[in-house]
């Protein structure tokens, strides 16, 4: 572990170091300060060192995909800024989101410029590979097909499980899927390998957003960031949601349908909606799911050679089961 966070620790360095330079001299400022803005917001930099990673497993290095690394950087940063501004939300990562601290217009076309400056670095590191072109774009198509199920569901009335995991899938998932196989394509990674490092991205994306479902009821306010219970409060539909409306009965299933009705829960009844999720084992069923997407996704590792390298990825897998924020 110890090996991982070093490693990790390194790339993760060196992606914040460049991406505080992308910038950097371009004009006019009106438009490159506040995409430098968001590049220099802090971040965990999961995707890039997915791509990383992905790259020295199959026998690359991380200076074959080192612009590929910034690019996935940029594009998540452009989906953020517009996910910000189709949510109204006022800070992200502890600062002023992007359409606050400037405003609507300039927000939308820095969105626009970090998407297009994604796909300036990407081809940086191509070497005429156009597969690596070809999951770049259809990630992009995916996590905006996500975002656009996501917002239909919160005006649908029902929404079952199965169509929740679809979302996801594209939302979250696909992104970090698309950085497993960029990085092994321009790592110069066989078929085989490109598919399971691509399987490992996928099912280690989902993981990471029931996680994500499960730490907004279950962690510290303090170490979450933001107040627990959130997305009860927006009336946002979860897989513990989905969960508890397969089990609840009576009162409780009559107070989680009122959620969906008054788009969303009253602060004071978070305490009663978790107390709810406990005794109906929907906490311990994401865990659960968590661990078996978690542990699908190990098993795509063993067509990988080098056990350094696996393990790489286990503690990977590990470090985003086990976070508390």
């Amino acid at each position: 572990m110890e090996d991982f966070k070093k490693l990790y620790g390194e790339a993760k360095e060196k992606i914040d170091t460049l991406l505080m330079q992308v910038m950097n001299g371009r004009e006019p400022a009106s438009l490159y300060q506040p995409a430098g803005y968001i590049m220099e917001s802090p971040g965990k930099r999961i995707r890039p060192v997915l791509v990383m990673f992905s790259a020295k497993a199959v026998g690359g290095s991380w200076d074959d995909v080192i612009h590929a690394s910034l690019a996935v950087e940029m594009l998540h940063n452009f989906t953020l800024v517009h996910d910000d501004i189709m949510d109204n939300a006022d800070t992200r990562r502890g600062r002023q989101t992007l359409h606050i601290k400037y405003d609507l217009s300039t927000a939308i076309l820095t969105g626009d410029v970090l998407l297009a400056a994604a796909y300036e670095y990407l081809q940086r590191d191509l070497k005429g590979n156009a597969k690596a072109v070809e999951h770049f774009t259809k990630g992009l198509i995916e996590v905006c097909e996500g975002q656009s199920l996501d917002k239909d569901f919160e005006i649908r009335g029902e929404v079952s499980l199965n169509e929740y995991i679809e979302m996801i899938g594209k939302k979250t998932a696909a992104l970090s899927r698309m950085c497993c196989a960029v990085g092994a394509i321009l790592g110069g990674g066989s078929d085989a390998e490109v598919e399971a490092l691509s399987n490992y991205g996928y099912l280690v994306g989902l993981a990471f957003q029931v996680q994500d479902d499960l730490l907004d009821i279950t962690a510290d306010a303090s170490a979450l960031g933001k107040p627990v219970g959130g997305d009860l409060l927006e009336g946002k539909k979860t897989f513990l949601f989905f969960k508890a409306l397969e089990k609840a009965t009576g009162d409780d299933l009559s107070s989680l349908e009122r959620i969906i009705t008054n788009k969303g829960a009253k602060p004071e009844e978070i305490s009663y909606f978790k107390n709810l999720y406990t005794n109906l084992g929907v906490l311990e069923d994401a865990r659960i799911e968590v661990e078996r997407l978690t542990n699908e996704a190990l098993h795509q590792l063993e067509v990988l050679k080098n056990p350094k390298d696996i393990e790489m990825f286990i503690s990977l897998a590990n470090a985003l089961l086990n976070r508390t924020k």
